[in-house]
């Protein structure tokens, strides 16, 4: 099987004429990087944002030449606008009346499952937020994010998810850490998804709780050199282009921080709340507040803070111990005004099986950590309940 190469990859798509046929859309500056994997192939063409929709054929034909290359297993090709059209674009054509309007963001889906709650027939009344398209037959969608990393955010994202399932919930979880994906491991999945018609793909699954995560789709140990506009499309289409079928509540584990993948859940995405993990300690409690702040100034509800590692247990003699301190975190809740979730202690046990891809909410279900973890689903689950804004795609932002 020859090697794909990008300059390969480049030449052909000189070959797909741009919008309107003016052009191709490598001459045009309207492809971004390329990256490739295991034979797979990756990238995104950027248009204006209200012509996305008319311009799906230039998506597909791009999609179609890319596959033709000898030694190419697949293409993931999506549509962007993240930067504005270059001066050679021709102006954008005005919708017609009838026509329905576009969500009001930057990216486009560029495809039309994703559209089942979505934009209003016709443009806001004044005052009023346009509306981001929701998941079809996905009741409500949760972030659970940190300020940093290794705070046991994955960890916490996939106990939560199984603890929502255990409290009689139907439940997915997205993984959108592009660069370091974790959920393949925690859930103990190998393998790659299978792909049906109009390129939706069929989640992977375990324990009963469906997943999706870029470490089904490429090799473990391969480098994910991508920038903002490649993140932002693969978060998109993992969430949009998968067949999640009908479920209360869509988990998304987020990366730690608050860069592009963050701003394009928060902005794009009709997220019912979002869920901090932190460790007790001031360090990890001033990352913490970071994403706080990020998620109020886009207006999604936060649902409360969990301590993880708040303290740890001795295996042998069940002594206890604050090695990051303790209490931190709920001091913070209440400081701003949030709920405080619970602490999840750091026991050998969850660090363990965790490791080994048996969350201990599935595989010591009786265990005092998977009580804790139940506990905590009870109150995110009464938290999303209680907001007038619970249904996901009433949910606006700017």
């Amino acid at each position: 099987m020859p090697e794909v190469t990008k300059e390969a990859v480049i030449a052909a798509l000189r070959r797909v004429r741009g919008p309107d046929l003016e052009g191709d859309i490598v001459s045009r500056g309207m492809v971004s990087d390329v990256f490739i994997a295991d034979g797979k192939v990756y990238f995104s063409i950027s248009v204006p944002a209200e012509r996305a929709k008319e311009l799906e054929p230039l998506r597909m034909a791009a999609e179609h030449t890319v596959k033709d290359i000898a030694g190419v297993k697949g293409a993931l090709v999506t549509l962007t606008a993240d930067r504005k059209a270059s001066a050679t674009s021709p102006p954008p054509r005005p919708e017609s009346a009838t026509a329905p309007q576009g969500h009001g963001h930057s990216h486009s889906h560029s495809h039309s499952h994703g559209s089942g709650s979505a934009a209003p027939s016709s443009p806001p009344a004044s005052g009023q937020r346009p509306q981001k398209a929701g998941v079809p037959g996905v009741g409500a969608i949760i972030a659970v994010a940190s300020g940093k990393g290794g705070v046991g955010k994955s960890t916490t994202a996939v106990n939560l998810a199984l603890g929502l399932m255990a409290n009689g919930l139907k439940v997915g979880l997205l993984d959108a850490d592009i660069y370091g994906p974790s959920v393949p491991r925690l859930l103990k999945i190998s393998g790659r998804p299978q792909q049906v018609e109009n390129r939706i793909i069929l989640p992977m699954e375990n324990y009963g709780l469906k997943a999706m995560s870029m470490g089904f789709l490429v090799e473990e140990e391969a480098a994910m050199i991508w920038r903002g506009p490649m993140v932002q499309s693969a978060i998109l289409q993992m969430l949009r282009e998968v067949a999640w079928g009908e479920l209360d509540i869509l988990i998304v584990d987020m990366p730690p921080g608050t860069g592009d993948a963050q701003l394009t859940m928060a902005q794009q995405v009709p997220l019912a709340g979002a869920v901090i993990v932190s460790t007790p300690q001031d360090l990890a409690l001033i990352d913490a507040r970071k994403g706080i702040a990020m998620f109020r100034k886009v207006e999604v509800p936060l649902l409360g803070i969990i301590e993880n590692m708040s303290y740890f247990l001795a295996p042998d003699t069940g002594h206890r111990y604050d090695i990051f301190g303790h209490g931190g975190a709920k001091a913070e809740a209440e400081r701003i005004g949030v709920p405080f979730l619970g602490e999840v202690p750091l026991t050998m046990d969850i660090r363990a099986r965790s490791d080994a891809g048996t969350p201990v909410v599935v595989s010591d279900p009786q265990g005092p950590s998977a009580e804790i973890y139940r506990q905590i689903a009870a109150r995110v689950y009464q938290e999303l309940k209680g907001r007038t804004a619970r249904t996901a795609p009433a949910i606006v932002f700017d």
